[in-house]
């Protein structure tokens, strides 16, 4: 006889269990198994009140329940937002999405509105994309350190094959050299170009079951490409470039490997084109910046082999000793210029001995050209700015005919 009073304390208990429920451990973020006791606990909660309301008569309404799951659903977003934030491991990530697709399906089909979840998926997708940017800046770190910076050597027609199985090449002058043969391109960039598409494959695993749209899907996939091609790998690039220890011939093979590179852009919007079936022409579809990577990587290495050359130039400079006061010049032209001319005819032979195919042999003197010239004037220039700025030194201020004339052959000589 006390069905009112009944149903009052019924409720009022059930609210402080659910309470107890929704409250998340605080090591819930370190394993998986942590976010599925806390989901499990929740869907049971619930189910055991979808089960009361269609079992039984006024204990429970539909507006106790909606306003329970109200609750409910504001505090595990609020669980889940701040949890999943301390995760670190892209793996991890993704099996908390599947959980929570799980969970909310679930719940759905009990007639639990679960919109709300699928938003919040797509906010820890952005996160996901920052563990995995993360993580692929270590792969190509590690693909960049232990690259030999030399052309891909083949010995036979398996290893030939297997080579344009992972990088989208093609050249007939170089199929038909015997073997054995190189690649112009060294191994960096078969595995940059495979872990691009590996990429590609860890964004799209996060998309599936979230009810997006193939275009969704496509834009989502591509925005978070163009940040692993601007951000991540330009970063690393730029950071092999500006090593202390790089050499002339690894920044030419970078310029070369960034050429191949930027060709196997159009490849990659084919790849992500063939698993989104999105065409590229669709209004709104994200273009993918990677030719602007391996353009502005392509520059800095040019940069550095100007820079490079103008500081061993230097190193020779202060190997100059003119005596200003000499009576008489030397018979020949002097020993630190001889040496460095002697540098600088090897540093531009690396320019003209490098291998590469007949086909692309066109552009690749055009580019091994182009950057040789451009050096050549920029050490020609800053070599003759240099001699000037010793002969117009403050401490010199007096020189005889004797001194001039031996200047006069080492220009002569630098001209020659």
């Amino acid at each position: 006889g006390a069905r009112e009073t009944f149903e009052s304390y019924y409720r009022k208990q059930r609210r402080k269990q659910a309470r107890l429920v929704l409250q998340p451990p605080s090591n819930m973020h370190e394993t998986l198994d942590g976010y599925r006791r806390y989901f499990n606990q929740i869907v049971g909660f619930f189910v055991v009140e979808d089960h009361i309301l269609h079992t039984t008569q006024g204990l429970v309404n539909r507006a106790y329940i909606d306003e329970l799951w109200e609750m409910a659903l504001s505090k595990t977003i609020a669980a889940l937002r701040t949890h999943s934030s301390y995760c670190s491991d892209p793996s991890l990530v993704l099996d908390l999405k599947n959980l929570i697709v799980l969970f909310a399906d679930t719940l759905q089909g009990y007639g639990f509105p679960v919109n709300q979840l699928f938003d919040m998926l797509l906010e820890i997708q952005d996160q996901y994309s920052e563990t995995l940017l993360k993580k692929w800046s270590g792969v190509f770190r590690n693909i960049l350190d232990s690259d030999n910076y030399s052309p891909i050597p083949v010995t036979n027609e398996e290893v030939y094959k297997k080579i344009v199985g992972q990088f989208p090449f093609q050249d007939a002058e170089l199929e038909k050299q015997p073997f054995p043969k190189k690649f112009p391109f060294s191994e960096f960039v078969p595995k940059v170009y495979n872990q691009i598409k590996e990429f590609i494959y860890a964004c799209l695993k996060f998309s599936e079951d979230l009810h997006l749209s193939s275009t969704e899907v496509d834009d989502m996939i591509r925005k978070s490409t163009n940040l692993l091609l601007t951000r991540t790998l330009s970063n690393c690039l730029q950071n092999v470039i500006k090593r202390k220890n790089v050499g002339l011939t690894e920044l030419v093979q970078i310029i070369i490997n960034t050429t191949h590179l930027e060709k196997s852009c159009k490849f990659l919007e084919e790849f992500i084109t063939n698993i989104t079936n999105v065409l590229p022409e669709t209004v709104h579809t994200t273009k993918l910046y990677g030719t602007t990577t391996f353009k502005d990587a392509r520059h800095a290495a040019e940069e550095e082999i100007y820079t490079n050359l103008n500081q061993k130039i230097d190193q020779f400079l202060q190997l100059a000793d003119y005596d200003w006061m000499a009576m008489e010049p030397g018979s020949k032209a002097s020993d630190y210029l001889v040496d460095l001319i002697g540098f600088l005819r090897s540093t531009f032979a690396v320019f003209t001995h490098l291998p590469f195919s007949l086909v692309l042999m066109s552009v690749l003197v055009l580019l091994q050209g182009k950057v040789a010239q451009t050096a050549c004037m920029s050490a020609c220039k800053h070599l003759s700015t240099s001699l000037l700025q010793l002969l117009l030194e403050a401490e010199v201020r007096q020189l005889t005919l004797g001194a001039l004339h031996q200047f006069n052959l080492d220009v002569e000589e630098c001209e020659r």
